[in-house]
């Protein structure tokens, strides 16, 4: 799926919510705060309360399932719809701010998904950031927010414009 044509500089990287309640509502108030035009979720939401709590996001949020959506697929494309959220199948390739960017879970999909044709490519899945730039493309996971690692929850805003990234801890 290709979403494209926004003039939009700064976004927000959301992976692996997990269901984690307390820390999606903390990850909602970091990017409403950070003042971010949409939200990339990369995957791994797993039940449809997580996008309850996410529809309180002040912008629109983009995003592709990962491999523990699987069992709740259809309660999460019930609320993706009720909520006017753009979630699919990986890749998912977005165009904003001229950038062309693609959407992963599992990082070892990017291969397939032709990474060498994107500006900037997200992914999750590992838990670990990753913020690796090569012949002036990026790619990017914010690593954990769904406190399996203790001190460690984090969110990713991402200028377009510059590439540059900018981690935000809780």
């Amino acid at each position: 799926m290709l979403v494209g044509g926004d003039v939009v500089v700064k976004i927000g990287v959301v992976s692996d919510t997990h269901d984690q309640l307390p820390n999606v509502a903390r990850i909602v108030e970091l990017l409403n705060r950070a003042g971010v035009e949409r939200v990339v979720h990369t995957g791994d939401i797993t039940q449809a309360k997580t996008l309850e709590v996410l529809a309180r996001l002040e912008v629109p949020l983009h995003g592709v399932f990962g491999n523990n959506d699987a069992g709740e697929r259809v309660a999460l494309e019930a609320a993706a719809a009720r909520y006017s959220m753009k979630l699919g199948d990986p890749p998912l390739e977005l165009v904003w701010a001229e950038r062309r960017i693609v959407v992963v879970h599992d990082p070892r999909e990017l291969g397939a998904a032709r990474r060498g044709k994107h500006d900037v490519a997200l992914h999750g899945h590992t838990h670990r950031r990753t913020i690796d730039r090569c012949d002036g493309r990026l790619v990017f996971n914010p690593g954990e927010c769904a406190g399996h690692l203790p001190g460690q929850n984090a969110v990713g805003v991402l200028d377009l414009a510059t590439l540059e990234t900018e981690i935000l801890l809780f």
